[in-house]
């Protein structure tokens, strides 16, 4: 079960209202638009304190990056680098903290921070008076990047959790170093509005709404349900059976599946760590290789479909109606043993095929006439 003592309520306006955190006196120079950005923070340390820490520094960070990356129109990655944190709190007048939400080492929120506009020209060189290009533009930037939920599925033995504990799966997960580069992935603190929201049962079914309700909660529009299935020998943690769904507005995008053995003398504990920075790793890649794949591509395909009686045709017929990424079928022909369907469908044809099987119909063969039938069956004779 959830340990319920680990979550903590926000207290006073800390909640109701967020804070307002001075960092020293404020200068009329200083008060001009253009030098804020919202970040969302996520970190994980020995304490909630030491996390709470650690997100405002990362935090102001990334905000110093969008601001510069506005004022300027592109980001000196190599003159960040080179400024401390010190350096980049000093820049700071003030900043705000909304949507907080914690555990006892974890710590999430939405932070807006307002820099010092002298500081920030200062440090990229640009002329006494504002850039024009924080003239004309909003007070306050958003971080356009979203990041992607992950759902740590674990299925060991006769038991699949998600939010029950233990799960050691989730765990490491929690324990993966902060992400680094444009590509952000985050676990749901698993509290009770989450809890609410999907289980164990509904994330591997892979149910739309639950997918896009926990997404959007988490500030995304993606959803990856990461369901690892131990292998074991006797009592010790051997491999890993893993299978990597995505979804984007709860339409499955991509699946993916591989194993993974643990190493000689590799801790339990250690495996999954590893398990888990392995799929992190391939869903960066994945990301990077196809990063214009869009869920509204529309394609079309031909597919002979062998029935048995008519009866079959129409529990065929059914199971793709209730595949969302199907738009349309056309029936070109009937007869006893034979149906020809033309399929109008948005997204890849991989993408198709893997959500043909989440219904258990299975698609094989070549252009210009696939072979559609049900999973198990032997079709006409």
């Amino acid at each position: 079960m959830v340990n319920w003592a680990l979550w903590r309520p926000v207290g006073g306006l800390l909640l109701l209202l967020g804070v307002v955190m001075r960092t020293g006196p404020a200068f009329a120079d200083d008060q001009r638009e253009g030098y804020s950005a919202t970040v969302r923070v996520d970190a994980t340390a020995d304490s909630v304190a030491a996390a709470r820490e650690l997100a405002r520094v990362e935090g102001q960070r990334r905000a110093l990056v969008l601001v510069i990356d506005r004022l300027s129109g592109s980001t000196d990655s190599a003159k960040l680098s080179k400024v401390d944190d010190k350096t980049v709190t000093d820049m700071v007048e003030s900043f705000e903290v909304a949507n907080e939400r914690m555990s006892a080492v974890r710590y999430l929120a939405d932070y807006t921070f307002h820099f010092r506009a002298s500081k920030v020209r200062r440090l990229v060189h640009t002329a006494d008076g504002a850039p024009a290009e924080a003239k004309n533009s909003p007070a306050v930037v958003e971080d356009s990047s979203k990041p992607l939920v992950v759902l740590p599925v674990y299925k060991d033995a006769a038991r699949t959790v998600l939010w029950d504990d233990p799960n050691a799966w989730r765990e490491a997960w929690g324990q993966r170093s902060a992400d680094t580069g444009l590509l952000r992935l985050t676990v749901p603190l698993g509290d009770a509005n989450d809890l609410a929201i999907i289980d164990a049962g509904r994330a591997e079914a892979g149910k739309p709404d639950a997918l896009t309700a926990i997404a959007q909660r988490n500030g995304s529009d993606e959803a990856i349900v990461a369901l690892a299935t131990a292998r074991r020998e006797g009592d010790k943690l051997v491999g890993l059976d893993l299978n990597i769904k995505r979804y984007r507005s709860g339409r499955l995008l991509d699946t993916h599946g591989t194993t993974l053995d643990a190493d000689p003398g590799e801790t339990a504990d250690d495996f999954l760590k590893r398990a888990a920075d392995a799929v992190a790793g391939e869903i960066a890649s994945s990301s990077k290789k196809s990063p214009g794949t869009r869920s509204d591509q529309q394609a079309s395909l031909a597919a002979s479909v062998p029935i048995g009686s008519i009866g079959e045709w129409v529990r065929v017929r059914d199971r793709l109606a209730s595949v969302v990424a199907i738009r349309k079928v056309d029936l070109l022909s009937l007869n006893r043993h034979e149906a020809k369907i033309q399929i109008k469908y948005v997204g890849s044809f991989d993408q198709l095929r893997s959500s043909l099987a989440e219904v258990d119909l299975g698609l094989d063969g070549t252009d210009p006439i696939w072979r559609l039938q049900l999973s198990g069956a032997t079709g006409a004779r």
